[in-house]
């Protein structure tokens, strides 16, 4: 069975970071475009950021660019969400989703696996 899982999220003050793992089970992740969604009380979700199958391509929220890095290593399987000077609008469920056409989509409906999510707070 196909899956992806989240973890890495917590309670964090505002200007710290936090480092967002997304591993896949039952496949290899490098052969899947994989995108970072987030979702907070109330909101619809949102993309945050994706990377590319192969070229590695980046793509972010304009509202995290500068701030959040994505990143894959390979020979982990795993795909990493690096977010550095948090503020209270971070916070929210953080989704990993793996997308089979490989492409580094910012549109939810592209992505075929999703994750449980994991929570990200940020408060002093």
């Amino acid at each position: 069975q196909l899956q992806v899982v989240e973890s890495g999220g917590g309670l964090v003050e505002p200007g710290g970071s936090l480092r967002l793992s997304c591993a896949a089970s039952g496949f290899s992740l490098d052969d899947y475009g994989i995108g970072w969604f987030r979702q907070a009380p109330g909101k619809e979700r949102e993309s945050v950021a994706a990377i590319s199958r192969s070229s590695g391509r980046t793509n972010y929220a304009d509202s995290v660019k500068g701030r959040f890095t994505i990143s894959r290593d390979n020979a982990k399987n795993t795909v990493y969400l690096q977010m550095n000077s948090l503020n209270p609008e971070d916070a929210a469920v953080y989704y990993c989703a793996a997308d089979v056409t490989g492409w580094s989509s910012m549109s939810p409906k592209n992505y075929d696996y999703w994750g449980q999510g994991t929570q990200v707070t940020v408060s002093s």
